[in-house]
């Protein structure tokens, strides 16, 4: 099972029962699904930032709940056959372990010195073996 968010707003018309009553029903079809609540907060009142359904104000729940990924479509279908629910957003929470840390980069200081560039050919070592048989080659011929 994963673990999921869900936020979501409740028409301003209810009651403060009724907008509990309905963050309950929510937490059971949650439960009605195989899935488990662990946290839900109670709905608050608060005015919008913009107009949602020619709405100021609304409750504002927010829930964190484990799922299997195939029952989800089936919750959200629920949750969008309440009428009184203006708008919802479910999202995947990730564990922190799985977040990956940003890795420090360290930039070198360039140096205003220029390289210095030679115009003599790289000399090789070239082993005494290697020439022995080389003068072999030559003279045998």
């Amino acid at each position: 099972m994963k673990t999921y968010e869900l936020a979501y707003l409740i028409a301003p018309e209810l009651s403060e029962e009724e907008a509990k009553s309905l963050s309950q029903n929510i937490a059971e079809m949650i439960l009605s699904e195989g899935g488990s609540v662990d946290k839900t907060e109670e709905p608050k009142k608060r005015t919008l930032a913009y107009q949602i359904k020619k709405r100021k104000e609304a409750y504002f729940v927010f829930s964190n709940f484990h799922l299997a990924p195939e029952k989800l479509a089936g919750l959200e279908k629920m949750i969008k056959g309440k009428n009184q629910i203006l708008r919802y957003l479910i999202v995947a929470k990730i564990p922190s372990r799985m977040i990956e840390k940003p890795r420090r980069v360290r930039i070198r200081k360039e140096t205003t010195e220029a390289p210095a560039i030679t115009t003599e050919p790289k000399k090789e070592k070239v082993e005494l073996k290697e020439i022995e048989k080389k003068l072999e080659e030559i003279l045998g011929q």
